[in-house]
């Protein structure tokens, strides 16, 4: 919350659902864009663990928080207690979004669309026709998939420590376009090195670097001299990902862009008004 800005019985409560979300930026961004815009609304965070999601739920319904976000681990468990998807949330079965509309929740997912501008503004990198190497299978994974699967890419291959949870995205994908090129890659280093020449865009939406997860066991001299490397992770410093392929000698970027992007989407779902480049600047 900015500085000075008083809370009455007339603001609107804004949140983000997640565990943990201490390092949340979305605070920050969109107490920005509310104040500089003159609106009477407060965002704030919320700690949930994954037992206690279906009262917080409950809890938001009752006290009238007008909407949010929605981050790790709950993007996909929070479907089933919302009253509507949109048609981008319901085809990959994940939720970063919700806007309250009378006495319903609605679940949007703009997650996947924020990654897309991000790549093409912070990496000048377009999917199309090239080859992405997704790193996760969870609820953020689905989003980011989804977006990607629309640019046409020449093939998606999706890693992940549990190989079931990759192959259900895998089958999801291909159900929306059954002519995309999707592939499983196990986390071994005999796969790894098998895709690594190939990559063009490598892709983290793990929690890899979260919780202090080094990145070593990524076949890091086999990688293409072009590869873009993008963590959807974001920090105040680099994150493991990204300085390891930086100082691999290859482009990287965190999720602060992705971030912003999708809170671009969801400020304007919330209120009606597009913040611009409010949010960006909060967090400059």
């Amino acid at each position: 919350m900015m500085s000075g800005q008083l809370i009455r019985g007339s603001t609107a409560v804004y949140g983000i659902l997640g565990d943990p979300v201490r390092h949340s930026l979305s605070p920050r961004m969109h107490n920005a864009a509310f104040a500089a815009l003159g609106l009477d609304a407060v965002y704030v965070p919320f700690a949930v663990p994954p037992a206690h999601l279906a009262m917080a739920v409950a809890g938001w319904r009752a006290l009238g928080v007008r909407g949010g976000n929605v981050t790790i681990p709950h993007k996909q468990a929070i479907v089933p207690l919302l009253d509507e998807l949109d048609d981008f949330a319901r085809l990959c079965g994940a939720v970063n979004t919700l806007v309250r509309d009378g006495d319903r929740l609605v679940g949007y997912n703009t997650d996947g669309p924020g990654l897309v501008r991000s790549l093409l503004e912070d990496l000048d990198f377009e999917p199309d026709g090239r080859c992405l190497f997704l790193l996760g299978a969870g609820g953020a994974a689905r989003g980011a998939a989804l977006a990607l699967a629309q640019r046409r890419p020449a093939c998606l291959v999706l890693a992940n420590r549990t190989l079931a949870r990759a192959e259900e995205l895998r089958a999801l994908l291909c159900r929306y376009d059954p002519q995309l090129d999707c592939r499983v890659c196990p986390l071994t280093p005999a796969a790894l090195a098998d895709w690594a020449p190939q990559v063009d865009l490598l892709l983290n939406t793990s929690t890899l670097g979260l919780r202090g997860e080094d990145c070593d066991f990524l076949p890091w001299a086999l990688f293409p001299p072009h590869l873009r490397v993008y963590d959807a992770v974001y920090a105040p410093q680099d994150t493991p990902l990204v300085a390891r392929a930086r100082a691999s000698g290859l482009r990287a970027c965190d999720g602060l862009g992705m971030l912003i992007g999708q809170g671009q989407l969801a400020f304007t779902l919330w209120t009606g008004r597009d913040p611009g480049n409010l949010l960006r600047q909060a967090l400059a």
